[in-house]
């Protein structure tokens, strides 16, 4: 995929010799892409990057990432995590650079990003060694540690605040991500969201299924510029998700 090579040569460019290895990772190694899927990437750094960096870097990233429009340039995803955050491994670790195409505005407005704590970085880093596909340097398994389950089900946990606040305007994603919340809890792997709204349906009671299964059905076939819920269906919504968390708490420790 060309968007793939560009971001990867951005990255040589800008990085060179510093940058350990870059890793695809999500959809694109774990189930393939699908129509609204972003291009993920985990870079793995030797130190910090310092401000021309990470301008040069930004400002490539707002050239080759996209809004995901139909035949438009997908969304990129670029993580940059310097090695001694994440190897040995501890939580949660610190993220020296994320770029996402929601937050195309802020970095406008603000400037690049800067380092901050992540806990996410539990679950890319799991998927990056699951997916073990470099497009640069060595296999992911000789730069990275292993996540412990503890800190995959925190990292988990973590984000489903935030995903509760976007549930109106994202309704989509917010349903899968819980489903993948369950599945990671209980199994341990982080599946694809189709796999993982496959194991939760396999779980709901029939009353419950229909919100996921629609939203499964957008996920393999719709962009989100033509995603639909009938009015039914958004009514289902909140008591879906209030099952999911349900379920979810039970899994949780003590």
């Amino acid at each position: 995929m060309h968007q793939v090579e560009e971001v990867a040569g951005l990255v040589g460019r800008v990085l060179g010799p510093e940058a350990i290895g870059t890793y695809l990772h999500g959809s694109g190694v774990l189930g393939g892409l699908k129509p609204a899927s972003d291009v993920d990437v985990l870079v793995v750094s030797r130190r910090s990057m310092n401000d021309r960096e990470r301008r040069a870097l930004l400002d490539g990233l707002l050239e080759v990432s996209g809004s995901g429009s139909p035949d438009g340039l997908r969304p990129v995803e670029l993580t940059v995590v310097v090695q001694s955050e994440v190897r040995p491994w501890r939580f949660p670790p610190t993220a020296d650079f994320l770029y996402g195409e929601w937050l195309r505005h802020e970095f406008l407005v603000g400037g690049p990003p800067q380092p901050e704590p992540t806990p996410d970085l539990a679950l890319l880093v799991t998927m990056v060694l699951s997916g073990d596909h470099a497009l640069s340097g060595p296999p992911p398994a000789r730069v990275l540690d292993r996540v412990p389950h503890a800190d995959l089900v925190r990292a988990s946990v973590s984000g489903v605040p935030g995903l509760l606040d976007d549930l109106e305007c994202d309704t989509r994603n917010v349903v899968l991500t819980l489903a993948r919340v369950w599945t990671t809890l209980a199994t341990g792997e982080i599946r694809p969201k189709d796999a993982a709204a496959d194991w939760a349906l396999a779980r709901l009671p029939p009353e419950q299924r229909p919100v996921l299964e629609h939203a499964r059905e957008l996920y393999l076939t719709t962009p989100y510029s033509q995603e639909n819920w009938s009015r039914e269906l958004k009514a289902r919504v909140r008591p879906h998700v209030d099952a999911v968390l349900t379920e979810i708490g039970r899994l949780l420790p003590g």
